[in-house]
């Protein structure tokens, strides 16, 4: 992309044409083939993703997070009330198509209209939906509802910067990494480094055939090994832009 000046020659940022604040993201499911996003209803969605929470029997998947591990079922429903139920962020309970039960939650967060910038964040998934297709079908559709049923041009991850497999799902998912934020965060009593990633919506139709040939069900054997890694596939995706 080339330099851009103003008339007394200094450097100035490339057009954007016609820009207009982008619509903030609605409540209506997002579906697909191997999960349904739905947002969150505390009466409807809790139990499910408690006892789905539950199989972590360690409190692993709480150590990054600056919530959890809750001690009972009314704990739970009661901070996902005060706190997930709100515009911002705006939390999606994964559903899996399975078994039709609630097995983790996603959120947009820190939406900015007026600029097109959203995050993904407080991503909670459970024992059973890590590692499966329905936890990257999940990222794929979270994107595709940001960048063109939306219009955003910017779409963050944020993490702890010790917090080694969220780096590498950033990267798998085809995040390009911005840096660190040193001493960005005080949760649970402890400093957080926070690592920046993001996709644009430039890099975005090359991610999505990433992603789509990834998820198709010939990209799974019987044994539903994958064939192709999705971390090639973006890998190369992002290396042609």
């Amino acid at each position: 992309m080339g330099a851009h000046q103003n008339h007394l020659g200094q450097p100035i940022g490339f057009p954007v044409p016609d820009w207009q604040p982008r619509p903030r993201p609605s409540r209506e499911p997002i579906n697909g083939r191997y999960c349904q996003l739905e947002a969150l209803h505390p009466e409807r969605h809790c139990a499910d993703l408690f006892a789905a929470y539950a199989d972590d029997r360690e409190g692993r998947m709480w150590t990054y997070l600056a919530y959890g591990p809750f001690a009972s079922l009314e704990i739970f429903r009661e901070f996902m009330r005060e706190h997930f139920c709100g515009a911002d962020p705006l939390c999606h309970v994964i559903v899996e198509r399975a078994s039709g039960r609630a097995a983790g939650m996603a959120s947009y967060m820190r939406i900015d209209p007026a600029v097109g910038a959203i995050e993904v964040g407080s991503i909670a998934y459970a024992p059973r939906l890590q590692k499966t297709r329905a936890a990257t079908e999940t990222m794929y559709l979270m994107m595709r509802r940001a960048f063109e049923e939306l219009g955003y041009r910017r779409y963050e991850w944020k993490c702890d910067a010790l917090n080694a497999p969220s780096r590498r799902a950033a990267e798998r998912l085809g995040f390009r990494f911005e840096g660190i934020f040193r001493q960005a965060v005080v949760y649970k009593g402890r400093n957080r480094d926070t690592a920046w990633y993001s996709i644009l919506d430039s890099e975005w139709p090359a991610l999505k055939g990433a992603f789509e040939r990834w998820l198709a069900p010939e990209n799974f054997d019987a044994q539903g090994r994958q064939r192709e890694s999705l971390s090639a596939l973006t890998r190369a995706a992002v290396e042609r832009l």
